[in-house]
């Protein structure tokens, strides 16, 4: 099977912290050269040093907001400019939680400028080095809320649903290019966003922690959360040669939580 990344450039997002890192060191271990993507440069420049290098390779990182989308563009067209980028990991942390009918307006326009938005001038900047090589692989980091929503994350559950409309309508777009477009659908996985939902749970219900998590992971047939590691290899899977034909596709990592086929 061939994964070698050799070569390759990958720009991942998110990538001081979770499901960002975890993917970034995956494909580092594919032989990529990778980018970090965040906001904060101390968490970035940790993270970088901790990525796994063979001889020859080269991981560095730039520091942008997501919200701010003119400054996003500008960054990703500077570093395409020096080194063409052909593999983009789009991946954000989840709006806040909460029902869709009290969500303000103004959150659901933060989200979209952080997902969708975010995700288009990145695109838009680093499209011409894939088309010039014919070469090039998206993933974006959702939701299985695009299949089965979930409850109280309205304002996420109607965003990632935008991103996973968009990347279906790019990957037919850009498929002629060599270029794949897909995402991967992270179920319950130890990152910061699951204390988020467990902490928003304790509060609703009253229940202790440790009650909470259980509760969340009888859901899961395998009775467990999801490591970052298992969503990043998968990540890294899609970018891979191996995977050259896979393109379009929405793709749960939940260790079979959805009740869909």
């Amino acid at each position: 099977m061939d994964l070698d990344l050799s070569g390759k450039h990958a720009l991942v997002c998110g990538a001081s912290e979770g499901i960002g890192l975890a993917a970034a060191r995956e494909l580092a271990l594919l032989g990529a050269d990778v980018t970090l993507l965040a906001r904060r440069e101390d968490a970035l420049r940790t993270a970088c040093e901790s990525l796994p290098r063979r001889e020859g390779q080269h991981h560095d990182f730039v520091v942008a907001d997501a919200a701010q989308t003119d400054a996003l563009a500008k960054t990703a067209a500077e570093l395409a400019s020096k080194h063409p980028v052909h593999v983009l990991i789009n991946n954000t942390g989840g709006p806040p939680a909460g029902p869709a009918h009290a969500a303000a307006v103004s959150a659901y326009v933060d989200a979209f400028t952080r997902h969708l938005l975010a995700n288009q001038v990145l695109v838009q900047a680093l499209l011409p080095g894939m088309r010039a090589v014919g070469w090039g692989r998206v993933v974006n980091v959702i939701s299985t809320s695009v299949y089965e929503p979930i409850a109280n994350l309205g304002v996420s559950n109607t965003i990632r649903g935008a991103v996973a409309s968009w990347a279906k309508t790019l990957s037919k777009e850009l498929g002629a290019d060599g270029i794949t477009v897909n995402n991967v659908l992270p179920g319950y996985t130890e990152t910061a966003r699951i204390a988020q939902i467990v902490q928003g749970a304790m509060a609703r219900s009253g229940k202790a922690e440790a009650e909470v998590r259980s509760e969340l992971a009888s859901h899961v047939p395998l009775r467990r959360f999801a490591q970052p590691g298992e969503i990043g290899a998968v990540i890294a899977f899609l970018c891979s040669p191996a995977a050259g034909y896979v393109s379009g596709q929405s793709i749960a990592v939940d260790g079979g939580r959805m009740q869909s086929i």
